[in-house]
């Protein structure tokens, strides 16, 4: 094992990742979730090889954190003896209820493992860069529409038959769709863009296509494709061989890689951005109960995506009382609870331990790393100073607007720009105003008093509100200038 993955890798069990609190690994079950006793013995084993931290990511990826070149082997060697078995490769993500959601258009999982099988046939995924995913939507009450992807291929009924709309570079809404085609096209298409997307270098992704490769891929299904190498050079040693027009054929394609240990690392929770994960919660989120027929999904966030491990073990303790028989991740920062013969035993259970069980917490709408303490590259404490934004000024905090605190100018948490962020510096906590971590802070207060700047904020939207107006669009009309003010003043 590597003691630090490569510049660009994600912090897989075999890869960890340096952050600014050790080394952290990210795992994704292959069967999509874990047994109560499963998820108990992760979090024995992050309590005695790392600093004690579990998470769940905004895509449903389960982090560990705190880890050292040596523990990271001891606890990869516990996941193995668990029984645990963890995905690699491309990522093709369906979503936390596909096969069981009675609501879902149709069962993801037979042509996701379809691309997942073509892509290791074909030898992209030592071509493609460590954040190229795909996603496979079959619908239904979790839909994947806030997880971003290079390609999307998402179920629809058509009058006569099936079929699967096929999208590139983006989530639910930006997607650009390509075509709308049966199973087997759809699959193809997808291959295809990944090959397009690796004959381009590991840095690339499906927003680099060209114009005349998109339609080369709208129109696959249909009639005789394009080339799949308009852009390449030969000349320049890029290219082997190819098979003109076979969508499934690999290409030789050399490489120049980077192996050189970085740390710390910009990305989700402190670890590497995840694939384009962003955080907008999808319309359903999954926190609450979900009818999946016979039987009921209870589904329970972490707040800010970070619990202790001894929680973890608590809950999963209590749900295997309760007859859980299984625990799936989710995209959203959540767990969702199968089996469980009472549901609201083990949601009040939960709320005591500082779960979320409530779709409507602020706390969801709330961006936090580590910070510090917890991490060396924290200036502020960042979670503390959620929870008291949370609780002091839920108002603030509507499905409109997303508060972003990070410890530092890396953005952990939320790479993407929010509404507000408060991000920590050798200032104290700066406020930026619809913008990244990366920004220059419009105003400064000290950071264990950032909270209350926020309260003024928050004070102002109360008595400025028009009628129906959103916390977002009253934060616009009031202006970047007379917010970072009434941050700095009160």
């Amino acid at each position: 094992m590597n003691a630090f993955s490569r510049r660009g890798a994600c912090p897989a069990l075999s890869a960890p990742m340096q952050t600014g609190d050790g080394l952290l690994v990210r795992l994704n079950p292959v069967a999509g979730g874990l047994a109560p006793k499963s998820l108990i013995g992760l979090g024995e084993s992050a309590l005695r090889h790392g600093n004690g931290i579990m998470e769940v990511t905004a895509r449903g990826s389960l982090q560990i954190r705190g880890l050292t070149a040596d523990s990271a082997r001891l606890l990869a060697a516990e996941v193995d003896a668990l029984g645990i078995a963890v995905r690699s490769g491309v990522p093709v993500e369906v979503g936390p209820l596909a096969g069981i959601d009675p609501q879902e258009i149709a069962d993801p999982r037979p042509l996701a493992e379809r691309i997942r099988m073509v892509i290791e046939e074909a030898g992209l995924t030592a071509r493609l860069g460590p954040k190229i995913s795909v996603v496979v939507d079959g619908g239904g009450q979790l839909t994947m529409d806030a997880v971003t992807a290079d390609v999307r291929l998402k179920a629809v009924r058509t009058s006569t038959s099936l079929q699967w709309s096929v999208s590139i570079a983006g989530d639910g809404r930006s997607a650009k769709p390509l075509a709308t085609v049966d199973e087997d096209a759809a699959r193809d298409i997808a291959v295809a863009a990944l090959r397009m997307v690796a004959e381009k270098g590991r840095e690339a992704h499906t927003r680099d296509l060209s114009e005349r490769q998109l339609i080369s891929l709208a129109s696959w299904h249909s009639v005789t494709p394009l080339s799949v190498l308009p852009d390449i050079s030969p000349s320049r040693g890029e290219i082997g061989s190819s098979r003109a027009g076979s969508p499934l054929s690999a290409l030789e394609i050399g490489e120049s890689r980077d192996d050189k240990a970085i740390s710390p690392l910009e990305g989700e929770m402190s670890g590497r951005t995840e694939r384009g994960a962003r955080e907008r919660q999808p319309a359903g989120r999954p926190i609450g109960l979900f009818s999946l027929g016979s039987n009921t999904a209870l589904g329970i966030a972490l707040p800010y995506g970070s619990m202790p491990a001894q929680n973890l073990i608590d809950l999963a303790s209590q749900a295997a009382n309760l007859g859980a028989t299984e625990i799936r991740l989710a995209p959203g920062r959540a767990l969702l609870f199968l089996g469980l013969s009472a549901l609201s035993s083990l949601q009040t259970s939960a709320a005591t331990l500082g779960f979320v069980t409530d779709p409507t917490d602020p706390r969801t709408r709330i961006a936090a790393c580590p910070g510090a303490p917890a991490c060396a590259s924290g200036r502020i404490a960042t979670r503390a100073i959620a929870e008291t934004i949370a609780k002091q000024s839920p108002g603030l905090i509507d499905a409109s607007l997303t508060l972003h605190v990070s410890g530092c100018a890396k953005g952990c948490a939320h790479p993407g720009a929010a509404a507000l962020t408060l991000v920590g510096d050798e200032n104290g906590a700066g406020l930026v105003v619809d913008g990244t971590a990366k920004a220059l802070p419009a105003a400064y207060r000290p950071g264990y008093d950032a909270a209350r700047g926020v309260a003024g904020i928050a004070a102002a939207i109360h008595d400025a509100r028009h009628q129906g107006e959103t916390a977002a669009a009253c934060l616009a009309r009031l202006g970047a200038a007379g917010i970072a003010e009434l941050y700095r003043r009160n």
